[in-house]
């Protein structure tokens, strides 16, 4: 595991992210969802790698390996640690991924730094454009989701994550796909993560709004969503990405749930794989 330290300083110390870096070729890095790590992307480090490209995964602050500080996981404050990776290891022409929670890094970081180091965007499952209802974005996410979800996580986080981890990959309708063993895994993955930052991503990814970040997108974009996603339905998040995001290739994958890196890991490897060679 490398480490890098961040602009970013907290009590006197830089905040430290926890990264992988394997491969050489056209990098790409890949950003994990709420509440895992680096570690949800085990079915596509290895393909990718073995397709000929340097892949970089690395854990969110406050997730996985990487320091926990107390403050700064608003997306501004998440889309500087993209920006301090790319820049610390030098990258260009980099192919920028990001999973459920993890497409709003990749937004908000075109949003803010542009493309001049980007050659492609793809957002997985992603919180993109904005999940939250409000008079100017009808038939999205009522505000009483996400505050259910933080009475859930305060109250017992551990009995929270369990629930949350079925549903992530809708278990019951998937268990040919991906085994009691992963879902177990990724409670765990979830647990080691801070309470604060869980707490905190909650208000980061149910209540920002990247409309004005996606129309700022000028690279190819892919933006991948499974039709019975329980955790970000598709009609909320991709197909409003793809009405935004000029010349978005948008792929439906039938009746596959919020986690299709475990459960469709197959059918995604394909997609990903020939929109990154096209």
């Amino acid at each position: 595991m490398n480490y890098l330290k961040t602009t970013s300083i907290e009590k006197g110390s830089a905040v430290q992210l926890a990264y992988q870096d394997y491969g050489q070729g056209q990098p790409i890095i890949l950003i994990h969802g709420w509440p895992l790590s680096h570690a949800m992307w085990e079915h596509q480090v290895p393909f990718l790698v073995n397709a000929g490209y340097r892949v970089i995964t690395y854990d969110r602050r406050g997730f996985g390996d990487s320091s926990k500080p107390w403050n700064g996981y608003t997306y501004n404050d998440l889309a500087k640690d993209v920006n301090d990776l790319i820049e610390d290891l030098e990258l260009d022409n980099v192919i920028l991924a990001g999973f459920s929670m993890g497409g709003g890094e990749v937004a908000r970081y075109i949003g803010k730094y542009g493309t001049k180091r980007i050659a492609k965007a793809v957002l997985i499952s992603s919180v993109v454009p904005f999940m939250l209802e409000t008079d100017d974005n009808p038939n999205a996410v009522d505000i009483s989701v996400f505050e259910g979800m933080k009475e859930g996580i305060a109250k017992d986080r551990p009995a929270f994550f369990k629930d949350f981890g079925k549903n992530f990959v809708n278990l019951e309708k998937n268990k040919d796909s991906v085994s009691q063993a992963q879902v177990d895994y990724n409670w765990y993955v979830a647990c080691s993560a801070s309470r604060k930052a869980t707490l905190d991503c909650v208000d980061a990814f149910g209540k920002t709004d990247f409309r004005a970040d996606c129309k700022k997108f000028d690279v190819p974009t892919l933006i991948v969503h499974g039709d019975d996603d329980a955790i970000v339905p598709v009609e909320v998040s991709g197909k409003k990405a793809a009405e935004i995001i000029k010349g978005a290739q948008f792929e439906v994958l039938k009746g596959a749930p919020h986690g299709v890196t475990f459960t469709h890991h197959q059918e995604l490897n394909s997609i990903l794989e020939k929109f990154i060679g096209d």
